[in-house]
């Protein structure tokens, strides 16, 4: 068995001042920053998009609509109103880590990174907060410091969609009409208590879920959620006959004219903010990169990267990590123009924006890059083969990497990257080929109301890939030093 030796990091704080004071400040620091960055952005998106005369009326409809996966709010509002969204839910979890006076960790910088994720395609400030406020009260009534689980009420954001569908569908059945909301008692009821309900049950799904893939999803809550949302689903819907809700048929003029969906502003907007990410770290980590190197020979596995090599270090990651994402993205856009039996794809839809986010949640609690390419060849592996069969059988490839849905589920395959860390590059692969394989077909089983998907397909994965390991008797082949 190798063992992977690392040189003691070197920060601008010593460990002691660091990781008992100092870390948390960086991490709120910094979750303050991506917040900002929004409402900064989001005056110069309206204006590029000439949404400034309707961004009201696309903000109401935001927060107004049923969001079940995928509901882009790029194109349910536009460009100006989903910063402006994204900023605000970001800004009320700055309030809240402020507030809660929490020691933030690598946990809590995840929950943010998700719940402004998935701000851009189902998750807005009025679906976030029933069960927020649940978590809340079980604290309360627990007697448990809420500040031991912020991290826990945002994760259980991810049940927004269930949220909007109570208030704004679900009770008026056929009376529904798309753009002219409407709400009744019962749905606001209905909306409260099942907010509250998942207060209690998201904290006790999260232990036994995380034990059942033994942490080689670095989505945890993604399973247990997406297991939560199958049961609810089924009930509303299954086991009560009512009818499955249509997707949402949006019209945008103004964003169907642009092919390549904001493709220069996003693109500017995350090289600006990703390199300002590396550029913090370096002035923060003594003007250096020292410890970068360790940290990206790391397994990932059960590493806390934040502890070990200290915030700094990992805000360099955060911004070199997403660096690649968007290489990655801008090569798979061009994939159709360079392969012309390929189908087209998506650009920077808001899903894609978000998940971009969302595929750096564990970036200082055991993701990096040379862990994740791995799992993202997977992806493309899939893609050679089925390319070889349609060619065999004479037919059209159904699918290519830059497909919405493929997007999404390597951003959350992402947490699939200990695969790679522990038993080295080609169960990496494997991992990802796997993902790939169900990630379109995963959330049918909870009817698109659950947005961790990503995260619970990758717990599927693991729940597949783990036994064939452990069954022929394959082990680790890396192990970090302690």
């Amino acid at each position: 068995m190798k063992t992977k030796e690392h040189a003691p990091h070197i920060s601008f704080y010593d460990a002691e001042v660091h990781h008992g004071k100092n870390a948390g400040k960086i991490i709120a620091f910094y979750a303050f920053f991506i917040s900002a960055s929004f409402l900064i952005a989001t005056p110069i998106a309206m204006r590029l998009t000439g949404e400034t005369d309707m961004f009201l009326e696309n903000l109401f409809r935001i927060f107004t609509s049923p969001s079940r996966l995928v509901t882009d709010y790029f194109r349910l509002g536009g460009l100006g109103s989903t910063f402006f969204n994204a900023a605000i839910c970001g800004l009320a979890c700055n309030a809240i880590i402020l507030l809660s006076r929490v020691k933030a960790s690598a946990t809590t910088f995840a929950g943010y990174m998700l719940v402004i994720a998935h701000c851009f395609y189902g998750l807005n400030f009025v679906n976030m907060w029933p069960p927020f406020i649940g978590v809340l009260l079980y604290c309360f009534i627990t007697k448990k410091p809420f500040r031991e689980n912020v991290h826990v009420s945002l994760f259980s954001t991810a049940l927004g969609p269930f949220i909007s569908d109570f208030l704004f569908r679900y009770t008026l059945r056929g009376d529904f009409e798309f753009g002219e909301p409407k709400i009744t008692a019962f749905g606001v009821v209905l909306a409260i208590l099942f907010g509250l309900a998942a207060g209690f049950v998201v904290p006790s799904l999260l232990p036994g879920t995380t034990a059942m893939h033994r942490g080689f999803n670095m989505y945890k809550a993604g399973l247990a959620i997406g297991i939560l949302g199958i049961f609810i689903y089924s009930f509303m819907y299954k086991t009560l006959g009512a009818s499955e809700p249509e997707p949402l048929v949006i019209e945008n003029a103004a964003y169907d004219a642009l092919p390549y969906q904001y493709r220069g502003f996003m693109n500017i907007f995350f090289l600006i903010l990703f390199s300002a990410t590396i550029l913090m770290g370096f002035f923060f980590n003594r003007r250096s990169f020292h410890g970068y190197k360790q940290l990206v020979h790391s397994t990932g596995y059960g590493v806390d990267f934040l502890d070990k090599f200290g915030m700094p270090v990992c805000l360099i990651n955060v911004g070199v990590y997403g660096l690649c994402i968007l290489a990655y993205l801008n090569l798979i856009f061009i994939l159709p123009e360079i392969f012309p039996f390929l189908p087209q794809g998506v650009g920077f839809t808001g899903a894609t924006v978000g998940v971009t986010f969302a595929a750096l949640t564990f970036s200082a609690d055991g993701q990096h890059p040379r862990t994740v390419a791995p799992v993202a060849l997977g992806y493309a592996l899939l893609l050679v083969v089925v390319c070889v069969i349609c060619a065999i059988f004479g037919a059209d490839v159904p699918w290519t990497l830059s497909t919405q849905g493929y997007i999404n589920g390597l951003a959350f395959a992402t947490g699939l990257c200990p695969f790679a860390g522990k038993y080295g590059f080609k169960y990496g692969v494997l991992a990802g080929f796997i993902s790939a394989i169900i990630c379109t077909s995963t959330s049918a089983m909870h009817g698109g109301f659950v947005l961790y998907n990503g995260g619970f397909t990758a717990g599927l994965t693991a729940l597949v890939l783990l036994p064939f390991l452990d069954f022929y008797k394959i082990k680790p082949k890396f192990e970090d030093d302690v």
